[in-house]
């Protein structure tokens, strides 16, 4: 397992004290669950448990980076939410469910530890507190007695707000953990994990209650019909996936081009990246507007191939607004010939322009992502690889002076916390 780190601080990091207070209940559960006659109907627990560990083994990658098991959380929730099976009240306790999807995860994911591609202990745990906590709600406090009594409109309604309030305690964990670990905003994060969790989360939990209401008619039938719509759309989104991320190392490796072509030092067009994407999560960007952002701030620079004399050292901070307007503008017209990155080069595009006019408000034509990308390629203009304290400081100081009509305030400010966050990670 990956993932596991202290805070520069010398604190417990959040991924250590969730995949800790994770490993506690697991052990817990799965020794109570042990125990003579602590196993209540081991056969439907085992049909679970095999959809569960089914799901783990086929996890794909979300966008964002987000590791997941949509098959794997949905048969966890539909088991939490469990009250009848083929017509039979099922009286499985919380710590048995949690006991099950402890040890299918744990089968699921082996092969994947085999194979070198283990994921983040803390991607696990966070799942496993989130059904957690589903099945605590939903046993400690008699919902499950009154879904079992019940049937129809009251039936569906507590399930889905148990699955609702799922779903934001797992946006929650998630926010915080990736907040520790990148450095950004708790608050900026929390609203990234919500719209994440508004689709597919959604979609997981929607499915997860399906099978527990038609479990109790359909009994173990019930996992396959809902597994293999499931597994199709999981193959296609994964396909959606790859797809995406050869597109992201073609455009890496196309960023290079200036470097190679001594237009612009070596490793600009990935510091910008990087940095770029660090403030848009200070700011609060969306995984989408993200990846948009770091395909803009990698071929922010390619217009930079049509000049018949490089600038020195690339530096487009360096010269004059109108031929920076005009190497944005062949940049774009570049990306434009693709026919499918056309909000990419409108970032890129736009980089050059000052964010507000004189005697004038903010100029809302120029994308935030637009902004950034201005700043950020100003700020490795005068810094370069220099890992010198003073001279970060100086090019702050200098794009505060442009505050007034150049660079987004925001953006600047964004920027200073974005550097000293990843001063502190790295000393």
């Amino acid at each position: 397992m990956t993932g596991l780190r202290a805070r520069p601080d010398g604190g417990l990091s959040g991924q250590f004290v969730v995949s800790a207070a994770a490993a506690l209940l697991a052990v817990i559960a799965v020794v109570v669950t042990a125990s003579p006659h602590g196993l209540i109907r081991a056969d439907v627990a085992f049909a679970f448990g095999a959809f569960i560990a089914l799901g783990e083994l086929a996890r794909i990658t979300l966008p964002g980076g987000r590791d997941a098991a949509p098959i794997a959380t949905a048969g966890a929730l539909a088991y939490a939410l469990l009250t009848q099976f083929e017509q039979q009240s099922m009286r499985h306790g919380a710590l048995q469910v949690v006991a099950v999807v402890a040890v299918a995860m744990l089968v699921g994911v082996t092969p994947h530890v085999v194979a070198g591609r283990a994921p983040s202990a803390d991607t696990l745990a966070r799942r496993l507190l989130a059904v957690g906590f589903a099945v605590g709600v939903f046993r400690a406090t008699g919902l499950g007695d009154l879904v079992r009594d019940s049937k129809g409109f009251v039936e569906a309604l507590v399930m889905v707000a148990i699955v609702a309030a799922t779903l934001a305690v797992d946006a929650i964990i998630a926010a915080a953990v990736r907040a520790g670990t990148d450095g950004a905003p708790f608050a900026a994060v929390l609203r990234n994990e919500a719209r994440a969790q508004v689709g597919i989360g959604s979609a997981i939990g929607a499915t997860g209650a399906l099978i527990a209401l038609a479990a109790s008619i359909m009994g173990i039938w019930a996992l396959p019909v809902f597994v293999i719509p499931l597994l199709l759309t999981q193959f296609s989104f994964r396909r959606y996936a790859a797809i995406r991320a050869t597109s992201l190392q073609t455009i890496r490796s196309l960023s290079r081009v200036t470097e190679l072509g001594g237009y612009t030092e070596s490793g600009h067009s990935r510091r910008v990246s990087e940095l770029s994407v660090a403030v848009g999560r200070e700011l609060g960007m969306s995984d989408a507007e993200l990846l948009d952002l770091e395909y803009a701030a990698l071929m922010h620079d390619i217009g930079q191939l049509s000049l018949t004399e490089p600038i020195p050292g690339g530096a487009t901070v360096v010269a004059a607004p109108a031929e920076q307007r005009r190497i944005a503008g062949l940049g774009a017209d570049v990306i434009r010939q693709t026919g499918v990155l056309d909000g990419v080069a409108t970032i890129v595009e736009r980089q050059a322009e000052p964010y507000r006019r004189a005697h004038q408000g903010d100029d809302l034509a120029v994308p935030l992502a637009s902004r950034i990308i201005k700043a950020v390629n100003a700020y490795d203009d005068l810094v370069g690889e220099s890992g010198s304290v003073e001279r970060q400081r100086d090019a702050l100081e200098r794009l505060r002076l442009g505050m007034a009509y150049e660079y987004d305030p925001r953006v600047v400010d964004s920027m200073a916390k974005a550097i000293e966050r990843s001063a502190r990670l790295t000393a």
